[in-house]
């Protein structure tokens, strides 16, 4: 292990369980569903969809940034989460981004989707009342003006880059801030993603992709919380979901120097593009992402003890995950956990959120379990569906795959 590891400082999440990290978490260990009835915009007749993870309001919190006039120009959601996500995980890091630090603090928070919900509010504006978009519609629509903002709230100088990469966003942006340790260019990065995507053209269209969830016939009172049932025999895709994680990674070197604490690390990484399926799975390049994980941890598939899925919930990715998976630790498999069956699919930021619970479960020896799971008779898979399972680890694997053949997966430490 070397002086430019990465370490785990500080991390913060607001997901459809709460607004607080341990509100959130110990719904997760008793089993609860975040999800509930879609009430973001009035759903006009023939909606199909009804349901999402919807996170609760934040404007009662005492940041500056959350003032009637800071969001007047900042609407979209994802600059409010993300800020105060980033804040309390800073504030949990015992980080100042002081003037001599910040030159080396980079910051990798991105977005999956952005700040669409401005644009399409500004058009309807034109259509229907011939009135200019406000001044501040196209910065709030701009991806890489999430970090910017992060940057120009906490001071950081040091490389800011976007990692889109759909779903596997949020964890990508703490591969690449561990790149920045090992080129030498920063030694703290504030990582992390959000994303707001329950917008109407954003939902009807991952219906008529047939990726979200869509009842059986005469099933369509069932209700909300039951929908997300990741590798479960009668899954039926993903549960559209909001959301916001930030993880604060330091080098080993700078995290001991400062007396920081931090109880886990970035022990391997691998990302690789599929080259197949503009959304399909691919199974040869994820079991391969694995593979080189693993590898770059120096590890054994034994070694592991347990995996944080992707498991959307869809027909086609939770079976190539799981063959993927069978095809590296046989018939050795560790508990699988699928998070989203307790939050939804959070888009981007959905790999932070879940890499978040991975690591909390890793620091408290404990796994939140799987709800709502059927056995698939073709997915033979241990998914903590029993409830929480308390379980030592000192490795567990964080998998995450993205629309256009994005994957990324980690290998998280617990650190001694």
């Amino acid at each position: 292990m070397g002086k430019k590891d990465a370490v785990i400082v500080g991390y913060d999440a607001i997901s459809p369980l709460g607004n607080t990290l341990p509100e959130q978490w110990q719904k997760a260990l008793a089993g609860k569903s975040g999800i509930g009835p879609l009430t973001r915009f009035p759903l006009p007749d023939g909606f199909p969809v009804h349901i999402a993870g919807q996170v609760p309001n934040i404007d009662h919190e005492d940041y500056p940034f959350l003032s009637a006039r800071h969001q007047a120009a900042w609407s979209s959601p994802v600059f409010k989460y993300s800020l105060l996500t980033v804040a309390r995980a800073l504030k949990r890091s015992r980080i100042e981004i002081s003037p001599a630090i910040a030159p080396r603090t980079a910051v990798t928070y991105s977005s999956a989707i952005g700040g669409l919900d401005a644009v399409l509010a500004a058009d309807r504006r034109l259509q229907a009342e011939n009135k200019l978009p406000h001044p501040y519609t196209n910065p709030n629509s701009c991806i890489n003006m999430i970090g910017g903002k992060i940057a120009i709230e906490t001071g950081a100088q040091g490389p800011i880059t976007s990692t889109i990469t759909a779903c596997a966003t949020g964890l990508t942006s703490m591969l690449i801030a561990s790149m920045f340790f090992a080129q030498n260019r920063a030694d703290v990065a504030i990582c992390g993603a959000v994303d707001f995507a329950l917008v109407e053209p954003i939902v009807a269209g991952f219906y008529t992709m047939n990726g979200v969830y869509s009842p059986k016939e005469g099933r369509e009172m069932d209700p909300p919380e039951r929908a997300s049932r990741p590798f479960s025999r009668d899954r039926r895709g993903f549960v559209i979901a909001e959301g916001a994680g930030a993880v604060i990674l330091a080098t080993r070197e700078f995290a001991e120097a400062h007396g920081l604490h931090y109880s886990s690390e970035l022990a391997g990484w691998s990302m690789t593009s599929d080259a197949h399926h503009f959304v399909a799975p691919y199974f040869d390049t994820i079991r391969q992402c694995m593979v080189n994980a693993l590898a770059d941890a120096a590890l054994a598939p034994e070694d592991i003890a347990a995996i944080n899925a992707h498991a959307a919930s869809t027909k086609v990715g939770d079976k190539t995950e799981y063959e993927a998976l069978r095809a590296i630790f046989a018939d050795k498999l560790p508990p699988v956990s699928a998070n989203k069956s307790l939050i939804g699919h959070a888009m981007g930021a959905s790999s932070v959120i879940e890499t978040i619970f991975a690591l909390q479960g890793l620091e408290e020896g404990i796994l939140p379990p799987t709800i709502n799971y059927t056995p698939d008779p073709e997915i033979e898979i241990d998914c903590v569906a029993e409830g929480k399972r308390p379980l030592l680890q000192e490795f567990v694997l964080k998998n995450s795959f993205g629309f256009g053949g994005c994957n990324a997966c980690a290998v998280f430490k617990k650190s001694a």
